[in-house]
């Protein structure tokens, strides 16, 4: 299957680089130059996953973000030319699922964008057994079927965040150091930092707040993060 992605950058050479590194990929592009027009492309086009640029005139990247958040789960890599923790923070709070500084490798960018998208469409189709829903508390996570969800409640994740609770849930009494959270996540060799990990907990925390559970991801200090009860507060 050719994944669809949409490219949205003011800056025609950042487009045209992109675009010839996830054609040469087997991947199928579309571009916008504006936040505007990155809307209309994604409502008519309905891509697999957004290259998004933060630093745009008018209507930025966020906006661009939190509009999309409003209805779909579409997968969305931040691009900026500012190398701002503050950028890098936000972006992933609001639904981002990973996140490159300018000036970047296209090669580095297109790892990033198939580690994503293994992300979504690992469903186990290689005629093994199904993997059996994962569980712990209120807490239930279907691998095959990429599906969260918390007392009946289905959970918005990104791709990141999926692979992060799989991870806890696949060791429920282990304690993860932020390389090994890392390492679920994104599986490839990719550096992100301390903070953004950090970024990725705070927003599953935050989302499963939002449908009563508070004791969903514990902090060991010293030493990373493990999965808490995952229940219903009373």
């Amino acid at each position: 299957m050719t994944h669809r992605i949409l490219i949205v950058d003011d800056d025609l050479h950042i487009r045209e680089v992109i675009r010839v590194a996830l054609k040469k990929a087997g991947m199928s592009v579309t571009e916008a130059r504006d936040g505007k027009e990155a809307l209309t492309r994604f409502a008519s086009d309905r891509p697999d996953l957004i290259v998004l640029d933060i630093g745009m005139p008018e209507f930025d990247g966020l906006d661009v973000c939190r509009e999309i958040r409003k209805s779909s789960d579409v997968p969305i890599l931040f691009l900026s030319a500012r190398d701002d923790e503050i950028d890098r923070i936000l972006g992933l709070e609001i639904g981002g699922d990973d996140y490159v500084t300018k000036p970047f490798s296209p090669r580095e960018l297109v790892a990033r964008v198939n580690v994503i998208l293994r992300r979504m469409s690992a469903r186990g189709s290689n005629g093994t057994q199904a993997t059996a829903a994962l569980t712990q508390g209120n807490l239930s996570v279907d691998p095959e079927q990429h599906v969260a969800t918390f007392a009946g409640h289905p959970l918005r994740l990104t791709a990141i965040e999926f692979g992060i609770l799989r991870a806890f849930l696949t060791r429920p009494a282990s304690v993860f150091s932020r390389e090994q959270i890392m390492s679920a996540a994104y599986q490839l060799n990719i550096q992100v930092s301390d903070r953004t990990i950090d970024s990725h907990i705070r927003n599953i925390r935050a989302k499963l707040a939002a449908v009563n559970c508070d004791n969903v991801i514990e902090t060991v200090h010293g030493v990373g993060f493990k999965l808490g009860r995952c229940e219903l507060q009373a």
